[in-house]
């Protein structure tokens, strides 16, 4: 038996199987503390991991880990949530303190490799995952195993800038599509409901009088207003209180400013994503993540359609795009799955 954990931001998970199957043995879930830096999240590892080992016979441990990872060496490069973690070496430190052989790796690329043996990507030879929560990540597997580039870092589409007018380095499709960006998006909506009323009839074909523009710029600000109302009543008149989930709660009821929002993402992550497929022509494009959780209507289907318009044409009827299967645990089973490999090989499967 092995042990898997995911070390997030706010989240640590710990689960004991055998890497070939989608049952857990024991799943245990902790709050991490990120106030406490990454010290007081090694400590809490440090107390879950010694109760599951002393009672289940654990050969190896495999980690997954929420930022860029070196892998041949274990060391995690950075976290973007909780200091502490810059060039540190966890898989020596996880073997002096637990005794057992440990390997690590970014927790997108776990999460892929999950998905490609374990679940929606199953059976299929070259399988392309990306989730969508508070950031964007990716992994693209390949025969069972992860492509992760000399640096360990290949395949982000959330670091892709969305055309060449996105100069800078923050400018990408994570700033629009993720699910942080999609909460600041509304917050500044709500903070400014009149800002860009022109922008969607500029898309319309027909000409526009000067007195239709004159009504629809009315009508425009009135129902900005009205979407913007509902929003402080939803967040109780605390705006910074926003999130990505009550935005896609919204666009369910009928908030037209947080359809526009989760269309505008839609759009840039179907940009992304068919931006891979016309590079990497996967066979099936898993999509996980929190923000993938809402309703299909406003999510799948709508990227759906953007990846068809955005990808190469030749490859438009070659791949599927189907939502993740592994839940939340789905970084845990690639954790496991990466020690199994560990073990089996000597070394990992990244």
């Amino acid at each position: 038996m092995f042990l898997g954990i995911e070390i997030g931001g706010t989240k640590l998970q710990l689960g004991i199987g055998s890497g070939k199957s989608d049952e857990l043995i024991v799943l245990e879930r902790v709050d991490a503390e990120p106030g406490r830096g990454a010290e007081g999240i090694r400590q809490q590892i440090l107390q879950a991991a010694g109760r599951l080992i002393q009672r289940h016979n654990i050969t190896a441990v495999g980690i997954g880990f929420g930022g860029p990872v070196d892998t041949a060496t274990g060391r995690t490069i950075k976290s973007h949530q909780v200091d502490g973690w810059e060039d540190f070496p966890l898989a020596d430190w996880c073997q002096k303190h637990l005794g057992l052989p440990t390997v690590v790796a970014n927790d997108s690329n776990l999460a892929g490799l999950a998905e490609a043996r374990l679940g929606a990507g199953r059976g299929h030879g070259i399988v392309f995952y990306t989730n969508v929560g508070s950031g964007i990540g990716g992994a693209l597997v390949i025969d069972g195993e992860v492509y992760s580039g000399p640096a360990g870092t290949a395949v982000e589409p959330g670091h892709l800038r969305p055309g060449p007018q996105a100069e800078h380095a923050d400018e990408t499709v994570e700033s629009i599509a993720s699910g942080w960006a999609i909460g600041a998006a509304a917050q500044a909506r709500v903070l400014d409901p009149a800002s860009h009323p022109l922008l969607s009839m500029s898309h319309e074909n027909r000409p526009i009088g000067a007195e239709s523009v004159r009504q629809r710029l009315i009508e425009h600000e009135e129902a900005d207003e009205r979407d913007a109302a509902d929003f402080l009543t939803r967040c109780e008149g605390v705006v910074d209180r926003i999130t990505a989930k009550m935005v896609a709660q919204a666009a369910a009821d009928g908030n037209r400013m947080a359809r526009q929002i989760f269309d505008r993402a839609c759009r840039t992550l179907g940009w992304a994503i068919a931006q891979v497929i016309t590079i990497a022509a996967p066979q099936i494009v898993v999509v996980g993540g929190g923000v993938s959780l809402a309703e299909e209507r406003l999510f799948l289907e709508p990227v759906r359609r953007y990846v068809d318009r955005y990808a190469f044409p030749p490859l438009r009827d070659s791949f599927q795009i189907v939502p993740a299967k592994l839940g939340e645990e789905v970084v845990v089973h690639g954790a496991l799955a990466l020690a199994d490999g560990e073990k089996a090989s000597g070394n990992s499967p990244l």
